[in-house]
């Protein structure tokens, strides 16, 4: 008896050559739970908060748009810090807790997940990192979480929002000399060479994060569009779709402990 041939798809590459046709066969796939409810939250109020803190903050510096009369009559550069001040309470409030996800999350949201050290993830760096320059999906490593390349940017946005809320603190604890966050953060200024160089940092340090987000949704973007493998909607659902006849470096979609949701219900379905 003739075994019937397993049908295809084909999943056609984007214009001027970015992407390539892809054929996979229809076969066995699975949910993989990848991002759970809090790092969704926190991730998406990060995401409303830095918009709200660039937007202040370069008015703060430098405001691009003025009001007529007297600066008592209108309080807008007042009521520009409040909303600054109120959002940069939210965003450390969103580190606080994606620290403790480092311990406390999936394999995909712990410590070893942003830190590419292994010899293997070293290399893959690299491979991802021309993948990516020349736009050829079909040699790039493939990951279910984070590749080597993205863990290394989130890592480097960590240190800079650190950075970003240490100068942060430490220009706002100029408007009460003597009070707790100027006693907290009064060693910032002296260690830099003085108050106008903390600002300079904090400023350039925005524009850093302003790359960051070009970048982030570009990224994004091209992993959905270029690999086809629905990371935009990972971060608003919590999991993706991936092929159990594949091979992924950092997950193992046979091992049946790993495809469940929390809840201990098994998602693989068939196509």
């Amino acid at each position: 008896m003739t075994t019937p041939a397993i049908p295809k798809r084909m999943h056609r590459g984007g214009p001027f050559g970015i992407g390539r046709d892809v054929v996979r066969e229809d076969g066995h796939f699975t949910w993989v739970y990848l991002w759970s409810a809090p790092l969704r939250a926190m991730h998406w109020l990060a995401a409303a908060s830095i918009v709200v803190l660039v937007v202040t903050g370069f008015y703060i510096g430098r405001p691009y748009f003025m009001t007529s009369g007297e600066a008592s009559a209108h309080f807008a550069m007042g009521r520009m810090r409040f909303v600054h001040f109120a959002a940069a309470a939210v965003f450390v409030m969103t580190g606080i807790v994606r620290v403790y996800w480092l311990m406390a999350g999936t394999q995909f949201e712990r410590l070893p997940a942003l830190f590419p050290l292994t010899a293997t993830n070293l290399k893959n760096l690299v491979r991802t990192g021309i993948s990516y320059a020349t736009f050829r999906s079909d040699t790039q490593p493939r990951f279910v979480g984070h590749n080597p390349l993205a863990q290394v940017g989130y890592t480097v946005t960590y240190l800079l929002a650190m950075l970003m809320v240490v100068t942060g603190f430490a220009l706002y604890g100029q408007s009460n000399p003597g009070g707790m966050i100027f006693q907290l953060f009064g060693w910032v200024s002296p260690l830099v060479g003085g108050l106008q160089h903390v600002r300079l940092i904090h400023h350039a340090t925005t524009w850093a994060f302003v790359l960051f987000v070009i970048f982030h949704v570009y990224f994004a973007l091209r992993a959905d569009y270029v690999e086809r493998v629905g990371i935009i909607s990972s971060i608003i659902t919590g999991a993706r779709v991936v092929a159990t006849d594949e091979t992924y470096e950092d997950f193992d979609v046979n091992t049946a402990a790993h495809t469940r949701w929390p809840t201990g219900e098994h998602n693989a379905f068939e196509r």
